[in-house]
């Protein structure tokens, strides 16, 4: 598989899960705080008869091994997917598959006490085998900012871990707050924002990143499209004239064909050289680190805030 069909493939996935939005936009949310609640006794009674540090977990996305290790049980990863690289230790865990199929037979073979799975980052009709199988598989499904400390705190209740999962969903809660605070009335600036760029993708509706906008109260030029992450032209982004474009980049995975916006300098951000490289491995990923690189993207659109203020303020003089 090439690697502009992986990266096609992701952004499928993302697509997925934004639809799924659009029919539950209140549910992701409610489901998180339901499954939490139902296996409070199930925790309880595992404790009892089994002792949590000889769990033997697998995580089937990135963001659910972060996670794992931010609560201090990384090490009972037995077995993970592709593309998790964060911490160092993460990449000493076997691969068990990807987001397009996983190594079932490979999964038996280990005997997992749980697996927590991706719903829209792996492939269904895989983990609809598992369960079938009978091996105990909790989804993960974060849709909004919000839900990375509602994850958290599940992932505590699932590993005992309950007291450190506090501490980092309370910590997640109040630099996102912060974060919204300090940013919400701030002036506004109109932002484009290169998801991909074959075919040209950006972002829009309930997206991920676009939360991320909202965050550091950025206007996306786009944001009313009719899907959350629509395909689009050049013509329309000259049309719409953009101060700053955003033009996320990962070390995972290159974008060797990123659109070059110096040689657009009809576009306002190519003009005054307003563009911002964040990185997308972190960015785009639910976790706890997010907020460093969040943090970084507000600060960064708010000096081109600046820049526009203070030339503003030069032309009138």
């Amino acid at each position: 598989m090439n690697k502009n069909t992986k990266i096609m493939l992701l952004i499928s996935a993302l697509v997925i899960s934004a639809w799924t939005v659009k029919i539950t936009f209140f549910a992701s949310s409610d489901v998180v705080d339901a499954l939490i609640e139902n296996i409070d006794g199930e925790v309880v009674a595992n404790d009892k008869t089994n002792e949590f540090s000889q769990q033997k977990i697998i995580t089937l996305a990135p963001h659910v091994v972060e996670m794992l290790f931010d609560i201090g049980v990384g090490d009972r990863i037995i077995g993970t997917t592709e593309h998790s690289d964060y911490p160092a230790q993460a990449l000493e865990i076997p691969l068990l598959g990807n987001y397009a199929r996983l190594k079932i037979e490979d999964i038996l073979a280990l005997q997992p006490d749980l697996i927590i799975a991706w719903r829209t980052g792996n492939p269904s009709d895989d983990l609809e085998r598992l369960e079938q199988l009978g091996l105990k598989v909790v989804y993960s499904d974060p849709r909004y900012l919000s839900d990375v400390s509602k994850e958290l705190r599940l992932f505590g209740k699932l590993t005992g871990a309950n007291e450190l999962a506090e501490q980092k969903a309370s910590q997640f809660e109040s630099r996102l707050n912060a974060l919204r605070e300090r940013y919400q009335d701030k002036s506004n600036i109109n932002v484009f924002y290169e998801l991909w760029s074959k075919p040209l993708t950006t972002i829009a509706q309930q997206a991920w990143p676009q939360q991320h906008l909202e965050v550091c109260g950025a206007n996306n030029i786009f944001v009313d499209l009719v899907n959350d992450y629509p395909q689009i032209n050049i013509e329309q982004i000259i049309i719409n004239d953009p101060q700053l474009i955003i033009q996320p980049m990962s070390n995972a995975e290159p974008n060797p064909d990123a659109i070059d916006w110096q040689k657009f300098k009809q576009v306002k951000a190519a003009k005054y050289q307003q563009q911002l490289k964040p990185n997308s491995d972190i960015l785009h990923r639910m976790s706890f680190r997010l907020l460093d690189e969040l943090e970084q993207l507000c600060i960064d659109i708010d000096k081109s805030r600046d820049f526009y203020h203070n030339l503003s303020s030069a032309t009138q003089n």
